[in-house]
């Protein structure tokens, strides 16, 4: 994902061609509390995650100078931990990941421990997260007083064994086909190129396919956390971060110290995840409509129109355009769709996409080949969309059964595509792999309350796009004697990263003093976007 949004990943394309964002969504594997110990698979896999904490605890982690190429400036370290590829055989197989630290910045007297965080996905890395100090961020400078910030690569992420589906420079080129279909034909060539990605993944990582779980994530959060030397685990997780969170505290509730899940995705074995990716349509398509709604009320600044009728009539003749002729020879539908959703995702997007849309209509093309068209060039940044790409396709495929019958995403697709058809399709091709996945397929842990499980803080804004707020109403039934922090009227995605004072400061307070409202509270929203 792009450094100026931090909160969840964008990553670059629904295997069937749709360039589109990885929706922060993933999965989850049944398994007990930590604690059990048993011949079934789930026992014997926390029996293994002890096994290696405990070895890890032992090791720790050598700190160094980051590598010059990761992008990671002094005083930040970097460092290693191993974990089993397959937590049932802790002995067999291991795998490295990578982790990274920046010491807190107050007195030893005012330190609390280490706080872990994960930005979402699955797929992204965690790793910039100590840049928060480096770079001063203001909302955050309290904390880094009294935690050590540590951010990591999940497994088959970035630096950590990272896994691969297609070639990077292949996956990238564009243009790609239309996601809407307009024929049979268009639907079968998708379901063509899905299977293809799928047996991709299969030829190029497929010892990697069947570990790449939530729950072995969590374990491995475990693992880390141990390494670290602390005995609890202080997390902030954002996006898909909140599901390995909440996946996390039911493994491990007895291990949680403090806990922060912000945008929440729904936790429900039901909506793991074929049925929370058919919410996020409905969700997109009313943000997507929040954001035109903000370009009319801006006309003078775009020039696109008094209404949202009048901007989504913009939007379509763009579109058509873009169809019949590829702009610049390599931004069509499906690539337009992969800029133009960064605005429902991220209220920081608002003024960058709608001000490139309005230089199409005044004339300048080339604003728009140079935003939303892939750079041949950038070989590293590829490798990350590719890499992040696979990830997402990997852990959700891993986490839940999907529906294996056609006719099934051919009906459910076409029904919503009817009424939000921003995101539909092309949310629908980027997880059709999941089909015909050749992988084992688990079933979703129950996040659930076990004992010793700490007062989680969960922070949603009502207007979430990729994560509807019914995930975080439904992680707070799960979670007994959580609080629930409600930004009313507002949709960016990932809350704590923008000012809000009435959330930044409850923040503060929970994560330095452990302190809590004696009941749920309702924020207005941060500032509205000025172009």
């Amino acid at each position: 994902m792009r450094e100026n949004r931090p909160k969840s990943r964008l990553l670059a394309l629904g295997s069937a061609g749709a360039l589109v964002t990885a929706t922060l969504i993933a999965g989850v594997v049944s398994a007990p509390t930590a604690g059990a110990v048993g011949r079934t698979a789930p026992d014997r896999e926390a029996k293994g995650a002890a096994v290696a904490a405990a070895r890890a605890a032992k090791a720790g982690i050598k700190w160094h100078d980051c590598p010059a190429d990761w992008g990671l400036e002094k005083p930040i370290q970097c460092g290693w931990v191993s974990v089993p590829l397959d937590y049932a055989h802790p002995h067999g197989k291991q795998i490295k990941l990578a982790v990274d630290r920046i010491g807190n910045t107050g007195t030893k007297k005012e330190r609390q421990g280490a706080l872990v965080y994960n930005p979402g996905g699955p797929g992204g890395s965690g790793l910039r997260f100590p840049r928060r100090v480096t770079t001063k961020n203001a909302i955050w400078a309290n904390v880094a007083k009294a935690y050590d910030f540590v951010g990591f690569d999940p497994r088959g992420v970035g630096h950590s064994t990272p896994i691969s589906c297609v070639d990077p420079q292949e996956f990238v080129k564009a243009p790609k086909m239309d996601p809407v279909p307009d024929s049979q034909a268009d639907k079968n060539a998708q379901r063509k190129l899905a299977r293809e990605y799928a047996d991709g993944c299969a030829e190029r990582s497929g010892a990697m396919l069947p570990h790449m779980t939530t729950p072995n994530t969590a374990r491995d959060l475990d693992v880390i956390r141990a390494a670290l030397g602390e005995k609890k685990l202080n997390y902030l997780g954002v996006s898909y971060g909140t599901y390995l969170g909440a996946v996390y505290g039911t493994l491990f509730p007895g291990h949680l110290r403090r806990m922060i899940v912000d945008s929440v995705v729904n936790p429900s074995r039901e909506k793991i995840w074929y049925q929370a990716n058919l919410d996020q349509d409905v969700a997109f398509e009313g943000r997507w409509k929040d954001w035109q709604d903000w370009v009319a009320a801006n006309d003078a600044a775009f020039h696109l129109g008094t209404t949202r009728a009048a901007v989504q009539a913009k939007w379509l003749e763009l579109r058509a355009a873009a169809k019949k002729h590829p702009i610049g020879g390599v931004v069509g539908p499906a690539e337009l769709i992969s800029f133009f959703q960064g605005a429902p995702y991220y209220d920081s997007s608002w003024v960058p996409v709608a001000t490139v849309f309005s230089k199409y209509f005044a004339g300048d093309t080339q604003a728009l080949v140079d935003a939303a068209a892939p750079d041949l060039s950038d070989t590293a940044g590829n490798i990350a969309a590719e890499n992040g790409n696979a990830v997402y396709t990997a852990v959700e495929c891993a986490d839940a059964k999907w529906p294996t019958s056609w006719q099934k995403w051919d009906r459910d697709n076409t029904r919503l595509n009817k009424a939000y058809p921003f995101l539909t399709w092309a949310n629908a091709w980027m997880n059709l792999p999941c089909a015909t996945w050749s992988a084992k397929q688990h079933n979703p842990v129950d996040v659930t309350t076990h004992k010793g499980l700490p007062k989680v803080l969960i922070v949603q804004s009502t207007r979430d796009a990729a994560t509807p707020y019914d995930g975080a109403v439904e992680l707070h039934k799960r979670f007994k004697g959580s609080r629930l922090i409600t930004e009313k009227d507002a949709g960016s995605h990932g809350v704590t990263g923008l000012v809000n004072p009435c959330i930044n400061q409850r923040v503060d307070a929970y994560l330095l003093d452990g302190t809590l409202d004696g009941k749920d509270v309702t924020c207005a929203p941060h500032a509205t976007p000025k172009p």
